[in-house]
């Protein structure tokens, strides 16, 4: 049998949960309300924005995103019928895709980066100090490594 956590663990446990998931919900529903995005809607503009020509292959964006690939196809189809990003042929392996950042995704996640960053200052950071934000950063940081060390992203590429 497993051993339980001791209070002060079981409770840091639980505001955790609580606390990620309300925060989670909040920015969600702001986004929505502000910009009509979903939070994945979001955070696949933010990642083809930055990454070289907007664009990145099918299995390496879904990795960044930690999606599996049936939901990234799911997630880009519905994008795409939005006008925000395209899906189109590796132009080096021809039987890879590529998500590629519209111009009207561009113009989306410009318009919506204010509204969320404020979220973001509303609803955490402008309540946190200097050591707090610092010591979160460390902590899932860490958390973060070692869990894509136990877990990596799997080798094959999400064609579709």
């Amino acid at each position: 049998m497993t051993e339980s956590l001791d209070s002060t663990r079981e409770a840091a446990w639980r505001a955790y949960i609580e606390a990620s998931q309300r925060l989670y919900t909040q920015l969600e529903e702001d986004l929505r309300v502000d910009s009509g995005l979903s939070f994945a809607d979001y955070h696949v503009l933010v990642v083809l924005s930055e990454a070289p020509g907007q664009r990145l292959r099918m299995g390496e964006l879904a990795s960044r995103l930690i999606f599996s690939p049936s939901r990234l196809t799911y997630q880009i189809t519905s994008m795409q019928r939005r006008g925000l990003v395209s899906k189109e042929p590796c132009p080096d392996d021809r039987r890879g895709n590529e998500a590629v950042l519209t111009a009207a995704g561009l113009l989306t996640l410009s318009e919506a980066a204010p509204h969320h960053l404020a979220s973001v200052r509303t609803h955490l950071m402008d309540d946190l100090d200097d050591d707090e934000v610092a010591c979160l950063t460390r902590v899932f940081g860490r958390l973060g490594d070692r869990l894509r060390a136990a877990c990596p992203a799997p080798t094959t590429d999400a064609t579709s």
